[in-house]
């Protein structure tokens, strides 16, 4: 039997918390910065509402897992949809419409961080199932004030340059719920604290 005492107990809360402790925890604001086929665009993160949000999609982000990755779903006048780090990066178009923006991370989901940011051009919010707390890795970037989608998805950031970028990306037709035949590739993307 282990016999703890209140200095084992300390150090071992002590490491725990070190070990939990966000992969956030930089000095500045973390941005998520995707490099897109024609041109970048830069969303802050915001962990002070949506810490564990913010925390999965640094962790992907640093794992290289949104490197490559299609912007499966893009409906004009909407939103565009990506994030799916387990299908629809393939260089087959049939493949992507099929497959794309049905997977996620091996990682488990992470539950709602409803806050009271609201879905107005440009923000950034979590992608999920009818569950809302089903988010693993998707997401989406609204590109026209959306506020009904307030309080039912979890707001995680906001892009800050780069929108137009978004505009540009190739849309699916409405009869496809803006699925994209030939959509647009995450080139790179990476962590900078500003």
């Amino acid at each position: 039997m282990i016999k703890l005492t209140r200095r084992t107990f300390a150090a071992l809360a002590l490491g725990a918390t070190l070990v939990a402790a966000p992969a956030f925890a930089q000095s500045g604001q973390p941005h998520l910065i995707l490099t897109l086929e024609d041109g970048v665009v830069d969303i802050e993160l915001l962990p002070e509402i949506a810490p564990k949000h913010v925390e999965r999609i640094v962790a992907l982000t640093e794992a290289g897992e949104y490197d490559g990755v299609v912007f499966h779903r893009v409906i004009d006048g909407f939103m565009a949809q990506t994030g799916d780090v387990s299908n629809g990066d393939s260089d087959d178009p049939a493949y992507n419409l099929a497959m794309a923006g049905t997977g996620g991370s091996d990682m488990p989901d992470v539950e709602a961080e409803f806050n009271s940011e609201s879905f107005v051009r440009g923000a950034v919010g979590a992608a999920r199932s009818q569950d809302p707390n089903s988010f693993n890795s998707q997401f989406f970037i609204v590109t026209a004030d959306s506020t009904f989608l307030d309080g039912q998805y979890t707001v995680f950031g906001k892009v800050v340059s780069g929108m137009e970028t978004v505009d540009a990306l190739e849309k699916g037709p409405q009869e496809r719920n803006g699925a994209v035949e030939n959509p647009d590739k995450i080139v790179s993307a990476a962590i900078e604290y500003k």
